[in-house]
C-alpha cells in the first residue's frame, strides 16, 4: 500500500472547513457535515503550514523537527501519513505542485 504523499507533497487547507485554535490544539468543523475534528500539537504544526506553496518535507523540517526532537525520516513519515489521512477526509488538499492556499 502507498499513502498518498510523496516528497513532492504540497499540502493545502479544504475550503469546505471551519477552524479554530484552542489552547494550542485546532478545532475542525467540515462544512458538508458539521463533523467536529481536533487536531494535536504536531497536527495543528502541519494544518498552519498547509499553505499549498511549501512541501510537506520542509513543513516537517522547518516546524516539527524545530519543535520537538524528532529524526526527520521518523517524523515525515508521520505527517505523511497524517496529511493522507486528513486528505481522505476533506479537510487538506494534497498535490505533486504548489497550489495557492484556499484560506
Amino acid at each position: 500500500m502507498t499513502t498518498a504523499a510523496s516528497s513532492n507533497t504540497y499540502v493545502s487547507r479544504s475550503s469546505a472547513v471551519a477552524a479554530r485554535e484552542l489552547g494550542g490544539e485546532m478545532m475542525i468543523m467540515s462544512a458538508a457535515d458539521s463533523t467536529l475534528f481536533s487536531l494535536n500539537e504536531t497536527a495543528t504544526l502541519i494544518w498552519n503550514a498547509a499553505d499549498g506553496k511549501t512541501s510537506l518535507r520542509d513543513s516537517v523540517e522547518k516546524k516539527i523537527c524545530a519543535e520537538f526532537d524528532v529524526e526527520p525520516e521518523a517524523a515525515y513519515r508521520d505527517a505523511e501519513a497524517l496529511v493522507a489521512s486528513l486528505s481522505s477526509l476533506g479537510i487538506l488538499n494534497l498535490s505533486a505542485e504548489p497550489t495557492p492556499a484556499r484560506n
